[in-house]
């Protein structure tokens, strides 16, 4: 009797680590969803620099991070410029930043939101771009139960060559990769695509910049935690 309640008892302690190591496999486990989730709400948040200065700047908790970045972040995410209630740049910012996130928009509006006195709301204001493209690539992502750690590699894709060429005719054209200090990394032409400049990236890894975002899931959806 004492041999079979032996054998139950190591049966069960061999069956909850075989438990327990299947629910921390699964909690670190990294699916092809979530490699698109990320990358979907990374693209939500990365601006451009000539705008915000950094596409993605560096913070511990988004309630310290740059403002202008914030509610540049807010306008890009709004589906209507114009006649913006209050409530519609808050709730918004509270939609991608999430619940933890307790800036306010001030009342009398920024650089991002002008208040018109006339309509008794917000409009938002021009955007102007350059030829510039702030790009990232993920590159290496960890995930502990219900927190992301997602390494990028930062990089700027110089579509200026397009600017000088006749819409109408056919013709090839260079795109400069460089780092965020501007210095030229690679080139690729516009006929090789997205995943020539990837493939160049990559192969020069090293010389852009990387940052680490860490990113926590709640009820399905992603926040931002911190960036490093």
């Amino acid at each position: 009797m004492k041999k079979l309640i032996a054998i139950i008892c190591l049966l069960l302690v061999i069956f909850i680590g075989m438990y327990i190591y299947a629910k921390d496999k699964k909690e670190k486990n990294i699916t092809a969803d979530d490699v698109t989730k990320i990358e979907n709400y990374i693209s939500k948040i990365y601006m451009w620099q000539e705008l915000t200065g950094e596409a993605l700047p560096k913070f511990s908790s988004t309630n310290d991070a740059n403002e202008k970045w914030i509610w540049e972040v807010v306008k890009k995410n709004l589906d209507d410029y114009d006649k913006i209630a209050y409530e519609q740049i808050q709730d918004k910012a509270k939609e991608i930043f999430g619940n933890d996130f307790t800036k306010q928009f001030p009342k009398e509006g920024n650089e991002s939101f002008v208040y018109d006195e006339q309509q008794q709301a917000y409009q938002a204001t021009n955007v102007e771009l350059d030829c510039n493209m702030d790009a990232f690539l993920l590159s290496q992502i960890s995930k502990n139960k219900n927190i992301y750690e997602v390494k990028i590699i930062e990089y700027i894709e110089d579509y200026s060559e397009e600017s000088n060429i006749n819409p109408i005719e056919e013709t090839d054209y260079t795109i400069h990769i460089k780092n965020l200090e501007g210095q030229e990394i690679a080139s690729a032409k516009n006929s090789e695509g997205k995943d020539k400049i990837i493939e160049q990236v990559k192969a020069n890894e090293d010389k852009f910049t990387s940052k680490t975002i860490s990113i926590k899931v709640e009820q399905d959806k992603l926040f931002p935690i911190s960036c490093y």
